[in-house]
């Protein structure tokens, strides 16, 4: 690979002024000339670590392979494709290993209020959802306008029921939300030179949209995220690139403006990669370099805002008591047909852990459903893409109000906690998976489920994972309701 000459400049002077060996820098070059790895992420809000293993088995991989870095992480020798009926039902993430670095460092814990600032396309979004467990919320914001709709995407697919989706820009949120998250990550976009083994495009975007480009961009979020973080709360710095200008010491000048911020060092807890010692401008820092790590390459710092949480969170304006609209015809009739909906689906054991969810979290844009577990006003004045959990919508024909349920909310619902009578479960090689996703219709038959309902919605699923929603009529045939766009072509 030809890299630029500027880069091994830098690069040289860099391992010249830290003693690297000889024999290490030639390390370092040579990695350029290696397969980029592949990864992918286990969901854990649908795989538990007792499965992994047959999931990597029925994807075709031959051996498991753990990333050290990241307890859900497997290095994987085929690719994850988007095709793949796993990949729809949102059992896995595809993400290069380097990448699951940052969210295994911020550790996000049920109840935490986080904010992943540069989100798209979401792997770090999903990753702390999953470490919330549905508890607490996770603002993901991305602020070009494309990408966003890719990370809606994703977090659809991997069934988070807890997540705001922000298209803004990292100022107007630290203007409406100061001193609101327990918890940040910045993943910031950077010069890329992580990605040059990857992609041969990142080389030319480099030469035109190198550090300096960057780095000022770089120090803004850092800055906007210092103004969202309350006291005592933590944030984590994130590239893919080897620049120092763009890593220690773009977080020395950061500290430099704030020094109530400081480095938490994880010696002794994050394996396989490089602890950055005294000698570093951010020591405490991580390193996964591509010549001594299994990762094409990632720079990662945790920190700590020192402080102590003074009162209650900052909302942006009054927050108006949603009881009061229990009163309102509108909004108790829709909030009775979503539980109507989740009774006739959800095993009587966990109605009330869903009318719980509801209760005090629903809220009504005209016809469209949303439950939240924060004052939507919290979100004044900021463009939000997604309003946590979208159940669905009320239809309102000439004689009664009917609850029409969305994609994305079955995907956030257990297959184990769906009545025997809505599920139809297809093994991974029946050719009906495939049938499904392409949105043709499915011909079912009563001596596989004996228990299937006659008429109504259904739930379809692919070795216990749901895939989405059907509806089946008396002949056995299945409606096909998955969404257009996410079909297979």
């Amino acid at each position: 690979m030809n890299l630029p000459d500027r880069f091994i400049n830098r690069m040289n002077e860099y391992f010249s002024r830290l003693n690297v060996p000889a024999e290490e820098v030639e390390a370092f070059y040579s990695s350029f000339e290696n397969k980029p790895l592949k990864g992918i992420r286990m969901n854990r809000l649908k795989v538990n670590r007792d499965s992994d293993e047959s999931v990597l088995k029925a994807l075709g991989e031959n051996s498991v392979k753990p990333v050290q870095w990241c307890e859900s992480g497997y290095y994987i020798d085929l690719e994850a494709s988007g095709k793949d009926p796993y990949y729809h039902a949102g059992v896995y993430y595809p993400q290069e290993p380097s990448a699951m670095l940052p969210g295994q460092v911020l550790a996000a814990k049920p109840g935490d209020f986080v904010l992943d600032l540069c989100a798209a396309p979401g792997g770090k979004s999903c990753r702390i959802a999953e470490d919330l467990k549905g508890e607490g919320i996770l603002v993901a914001n991305e602020i070009n306008e494309d990408r966003a709709k890719a990370l809606l995407r994703n977090i659809e697919r991997m069934g988070i029921s807890n997540a705001v989706i922000l298209n803004e820009t990292p100022e107007n949120i630290a203007d409406k939300l100061p001193c609101f998250f327990d918890k940040v990550l910045v993943d910031a976009p950077c010069s890329g030179e992580g990605m040059f083994r990857r992609d041969f495009q990142a080389i030319s975007s480099w030469d035109k949209f190198g550090p300096d480009s960057c780095i000022p961009i770089q120090q803004t979020i850092l800055d906007s995220a210092y103004a969202v973080l309350k006291p005592g709360g933590e944030l984590v710095y994130s590239t893919c690139t080897f620049c120092e200008g763009e890593n220690e010491k773009g977080i020395a000048d950061f500290l430099s403006r704030h020094p109530n911020m400081t480095i938490i060092s994880h010696n002794n807890d994050i394996n396989g990669v490089t602890h950055l010692g005294e000698e570093s401008d951010a020591a405490g820092a991580m390193r996964v370099w591509p010549h001594l790590s299994e990762g094409d390459g990632h720079f990662c710092v945790h920190l700590r805002k020192i402080g102590t949480a003074d009162g209650d969170r900052e909302y942006t304006a009054p927050y108006v008591n949603r009881r009061k609209r229990n009163d309102n015809y509108s909004f108790g009739r829709s909030r009775d047909l979503l539980l109507e909906f989740y009774r006739s689906i959800v095993k009587k054991d966990y109605c009330a852990k869903y009318q719980k969810m509801i209760d005090g979290n629903l809220i009504l844009h005209k016809d469209k459903i949303h439950i939240l577990p924060v004052p939507e006003e919290t979100f004044n004045g900021l463009k939000v893409v997604k309003l946590g959990l979208y159940p669905g919508e009320i239809k309102c024909t000439t004689t009664e109000r009917i609850f029409t349920p969305s994609h994305s909310f079955i995907l956030t619902i257990s297959n184990s906690e769906l009545k025997d009578e809505v599920k139809i479960n297809f093994v991974r090689d029946d050719e009906r998976v495939i049938r499904y996703l392409k949105g043709e219709t499915v011909i079912v038959n009563r001596e596989e489920f004996p228990l299937l309902m006659k008429k109504g919605y259904v739930v379809v699923s692919v070795d216990g994972f749901n895939l989405g929603l059907g509806k089946i009529t008396a002949d056995g045939s299945i409606k096909n309701l998955y969404p257009k766009a996410w079909r297979l072509i």
